[in-house]
């Protein structure tokens, strides 16, 4: 297995830049790429009265500002640095400062900034598809009744076909948002043209003025503006798919400069004396070309969905493989690329959250309170890590870190603390969300731990089992029996059970233990090392990187090397299934706790699929532990 890093290389060799980049137009670029539907309208609409010139070049000079130092300065230029070996998102950068004395608290911070994607996950579709949809209230008032229910059946549909895989479709994604980003670029450059004088909030001292000038609620309506970047984390999330070289052309050459003209396009309209009511973003389009507008925009939003979708199931499974979520049933729906997955409880419960969304608020005006807090609360946290990264894997001075990681601390702040004032109207939504993914995480974590110290307690040195089994005169059947372990040392206890139980032992024993590792690859020669402990009786200790696939037969095949030579047709596979209860003595995890975390080992699915055993081949002994 090659790096992330090569990886992206030779994927850049083989597909070219051009296409790896129009590729990542329809990937990662779908939220941000939407979000000029309802940003500047909501943004009017916080400022509570007629917007005056110095109103609209305060708005639309904030936006620029934030598009220029929070995507392109913060995320494109900065954050991408900060890769795990290829991989990006909140959880990559965790697991890369993990090492650290401060482990506790990076922790909390990636976990805690995980969670709240999630949050972001539900509503992202339902914001995006109402805004599309509702330009067809700009063509006549006939539709009206039938948005809501025609942005229900969209987003059925969208999460029904998710089991299917998106490889064929994803080919298009990248065609249909470059159109997109060029019609966007069209309409705002028809919208400076008819008042050319909008170029002048490109100075910074417009959008300065109006806060200082707005009072209470210029500050609020810094949450409005940060509508505008809310995909932000998107491109960080998404490095690992095509490398930041696609992604950073992509953007510096055809999303950036398509949403500065459009910003600027509906600026310049209102400026020109166009009315607010109604959707801005539809008004810069001439009225015979708007229906087949508001067809590009629905498929833009649905793009733009598909691609947070997909996020969360590829967070998913890093949580897993990291240790922070039960196993769950993965399914790769594509052969083409490793991030074509489908997680099945995590697709059905946003569509739930989601559907429930769009129905509850009804309009994408309501959900804009929903929107943004958790995306601005995951950006902060990810400043406070950066400030690690540039301390102790760039080696920054403390001056240096400190001065940058301030700036960008202060920003997100600002607009973390505007955007909390919306908690009342909606935004308790993404946090509640939130706040049941983390503790999830947490006590599945903590539950995992306190099962293996249990098992711990009660382990058996091997020689000492060794002189038992020869004591106790226990056949050696042929074959060759692989016992897949939690512990680094001594007897397994699933090897104890299975003799008590069954009186035998196979002739050949390969005790093998798997971990995660908190990098997202490794090489083939990384992958395990075999130590023989006793006349053919092997210790392996295996490690995959958290976004790799755990193959148990591929793994034995490759310990040949090591002198273990093993047919894979005379191998059974022993895996221990535990039914948690709670301890008597009090001394372990909180009663609730427990019963969540029996719940979801339960559930859970079975280790043989997790590990890619070949079911006809496991055997699965049961045992009781007390956490």
């Amino acid at each position: 297995m090659i790096s992330g890093i090569e990886r992206h290389r030779h994927q850049l060799a083989r597909t070219g830049l051009p296409m790896l980049s129009l590729a990542a137009l329809g990937v990662v670029f779908g939220d941000i790429g939407t979000s000029p539907l309802y940003t500047f309208k909501t943004i009017i609409d916080m400022t509570g009265r007629t917007p005056d010139p110095s109103v609209i070049l305060g708005a639309v000079s904030l936006v620029l500002w934030t598009l220029i130092l929070i995507t392109s300065v913060k995320y494109v230029a900065l954050a991408m640095r900060a890769d795990n070996d290829g991989e990006g998102g909140i959880l990559a950068l965790m697991s890369l400062l993990g090492g650290k004395k401060r482990h506790a608290s990076i922790v909390a911070i990636g976990l805690f900034g995980a969670a709240l994607i999630y949050g972001d996950g539900a509503i992202t579709p339902a914001i995006s598809v109402l805004s599309a949809l509702e330009g067809l209230n700009m063509a006549t008032d006939a539709f009206q009744p039938y948005i809501l229910p025609a942005s229900v059946i969209i987003l059925l549909a969208l999460f029904a076909i998710q089991s299917r895989g998106t490889a064929k479709i994803g080919r298009a994604f990248g065609p249909v948002m470059l159109l997109w980003f060029f019609v966007m670029a069209l309409m705002g450059l028809w919208g400076i043209a008819k008042h050319p004088g909008v170029i002048a909030a490109l100075d910074p001292r417009y959008g300065l003025a109006y806060l200082s000038s707005g009072g209470f609620r210029g500050f609020l309506v810094l949450g409005g503006v940060f509508l505008c970047v809310t995909g932000a984390e998107a491109l960080y999330a998404d490095m690992g798919h095509f490398g930041r070289r696609p992604i950073r052309v992509s953007w510096y050459m055809v999303v950036f400069p398509s949403l500065i003209l459009n910003y600027a396009g509906q600026a310049g309209l209102l400026l020109d004396g166009a009315p607010t009511e109604g959707n801005i973003f539809y008004r810069l389009c001439p009225q015979p070309l708007l229906l087949p507008l508001i067809v590009l925009a629905t498929l833009a939003t649905i793009i733009a969905s598909q691609s947070i979708i997909t996020g969360a199931f590829s967070m998913t499974r890093q949580a897993i493989q990291l240790g922070w979520l039960p196993r769950l049933r993965i399914k790769q729906t594509s052969s083409e690329g490793y991030g074509q997955i489908y997680v099945g409880i995590v697709n059905f419960l946003l569509m739930i959250a989601t559907l429930g969304l769009t129905i509850g608020f009804g309009k994408s005006d309501n959900l804009a309170a929903a929107y943004g807090i958790a995306v601005s609360m995951t950006m902060l946290m990810t400043s406070v890590l950066l400030f690690i990264a540039m301390r102790d894997i760039w080696r920054w001075n403390l001056a240096a870190a400190g001065l940058v990681a301030a700036f960008f601390i202060v920003i997100d702040s600002a607009f973390c603390l505007s955007n909390l004032s919306k908690v009342a109207d909606g935004g308790y939504v993404p946090l509640l969300l939130a706040a049941a993914v983390y503790t999830i995480m947490w006590i599945w974590h903590r539950g995992a731990a306190a099962v293996t110290a249990r098992i711990h307690e009660t382990l058996i040195p091997i020689p000492q089992f060794l002189v038992q089994i020869e004591a106790q005169k226990i056949p050696r059947v042929p074959g060759t029996a692989v016992f897949l372990s939690r512990t680094a040392r001594d007897t397994p206890p699933v090897m104890v059970w299975h003799v008590k139980q069954n009186r035998a032992l196979h002739k050949q024993l390969i005790v093998l233990r798997v971990e995660i590792l908190a990098v997202p690859w490794l090489t083939t020669v990384d992958r395990i090392s075999v130590t023989e402990i006793a006349p053919n009786f092997w210790r392996g200790d295996a490690h995959y990187g958290f976004m790799e696939r755990p193959d148990i037969p591929a793994l034995l095949l490759a310990c040949k090397g090591s002198g273990c030579s093993v047919d894979l047709n005379e191998v059974t596979y022993y895996v221990g299934h535990e039914t948690v209860v709670g301890r008597k003595d009090l001394k372990g995890l909180p009663g609730w706790q427990e019963r969540i975390f029996a719940m979801m080992e339960r559930n859970a699915t079975h280790v043989s699929d997790f590990f890619s055993l070949p079911i006809d081949q496991v055997v699965e002994i049961g045992r009781v532990i007390s956490i």
